[in-house]
């Protein structure tokens, strides 16, 4: 009792000083000034740290992890990698042939480790993922953006029963959030099914199997839907009645689910048959549409071969009506600022001054942005002439 009375005391002891200082810090000239050069230039150097807009970077290490897959393992050179959160990306910046472009690709790697892990795919037809596969080496510079998205676990709204869906390269960042789950410890129930073409392009295969026999609250189920003669695992594709089978109840779960467009096109309708709700549902953006024809809506009469007039600050240069027209501009030598180039970021933002575009219906432009004449050039294709402004 004598111990709380003395606690007691010295609580209201400080109370009083704490008022004083509180008063005197109200005192015109007196506190801390805000709006000084001082204050400023430390907030400025706390927030580049931890939201640097740009990386230099240095490939320490190439991981082969299947016949069409590397992973690139960096270490930052201008300052320590900043936090971020395990689903998140970086848009990688490179110049092929003269042309300053970028992609953005999900991070493999755990928050806080010493070295930031890229793991790409490579892709027939692409541009930068086959020139990351064939030219960059151990020692290569490159520079990317801070860490950016929004495919992450949200403690506050998400829950503890999840189920990840995963398609192809799709899997790197559910990588890193499974193991960034399973690494916390906190009674989670976690579900992971992964589609693949073959066996041969599983990525982080031994990986998942070897998390999953580690820890029991992890199931894992691949499936694969080109499989060799004689493959005894489950095959087909990720339709309702495989997840149905897979997930059981969908009741008080949260879905996150990252792969090719086609994987899209087959689990979104196969969850929405199955009762989960929206809300419910998280999806990693994956890049404009492999052919922006079959897209709904896309006018019958522009026909694939179709090229029409870009004009922006006085020069004017033909663009394929099936490419992004961030592509176009980037070919053309007009440096647009970009970050997810998947339509959802909005850092590729461009006022359409004139003409018409084609932008699919499901990407994530704000309808404020289509409301006052904005487009987002990284899903933005010319269906007319026209006019832009950066």
């Amino acid at each position: 009792m004598a111990n709380e009375t003395i606690g007691w005391v010295e609580d209201l002891a400080s109370y009083a000083r704490v008022v004083y200082d509180w008063k005197a810090l109200r005192r015109p000239g007196k506190g801390v000034d805000y709006l000084s050069a001082q204050y400023r230039d430390q907030v400025r150097r706390i927030v580049e740290a931890l939201h640097p807009k740009r990386m230099k970077l240095r490939v320490a290490e190439v991981v082969e992890q299947t016949p069409s897959s590397k992973t690139l393992r960096m270490e930052r050179v201008d300052g320590s990698f900043p936090p971020f959160r395990a689903g998140q990306y970086v848009n990688l910046y490179v110049t092929i042939d003269g042309v300053l472009t970028s992609r953005p690709y999900s991070i493999s790697s755990l928050p806080g480790e010493q070295a930031l892990d890229l793991t790409v795919r490579d892709r027939q037809g692409g541009f930068v993922a086959p020139h990351l596969i064939s030219q960059i080496e151990a020692g290569a510079e490159l520079e990317s953006s801070g860490p950016a998205g929004s495919f992450y676990y949200e403690p506050l709204i998400d829950g503890k029963d999840l189920v990840f869906i995963a398609g192809g390269s799709g899997v790197t960042p559910i990588y890193s959030m499974l193991r960034s789950l399973l690494g916390s410890d906190n009674g989670f129930k976690l579900n992971l099914i992964y589609g693949s073409r073959t066996p041969n392009d599983v990525i982080f295969g031994k990986e998942l199997k070897k998390l999953a026999q580690e820890h029991k609250n992890l199931k894992y189920k691949l499936v694969i839907s080109d499989p060799p003669k004689g493959f005894r695992g489950a095959k087909g594709l990720l339709d309702a009645a495989l997840l149905k089978k897979a997930v059981g109840k969908v009741a008080g779960k949260t879905f996150y689910v990252c792969g090719p467009n086609a994987m899209y096109d087959l689990v979104l309708p196969a969850l929405a048959e199955l009762g989960v709700p929206q809300h419910k549902i998280k999806r990693e953006l994956y890049g404009p549409p492999d052919d922006v024809t079959k897209q709904p809506g896309w006018p019958k009469a522009i026909k694939r071969n179709r090229k029409f007039n870009v004009t922006i600050g006085g020069k004017t240069f033909k663009a394929s009506a099936v490419e992004p027209l961030i592509n176009s501009l980037e070919r053309n030598g007009v440096v647009v600022p970009a970050l997810c180039r998947s339509g959802e970021c909005s850092a590729c933002r461009t006022k359409l001054i004139s003409g018409k575009v084609y932008m699919p219906p499901d990407i994530g432009v704000r309808s404020t942005d289509i409301d006052f004449g904005y487009i987002h050039a990284c899903v933005a294709y010319p269906i007319s002439d026209i006019k832009v402004k950066i």
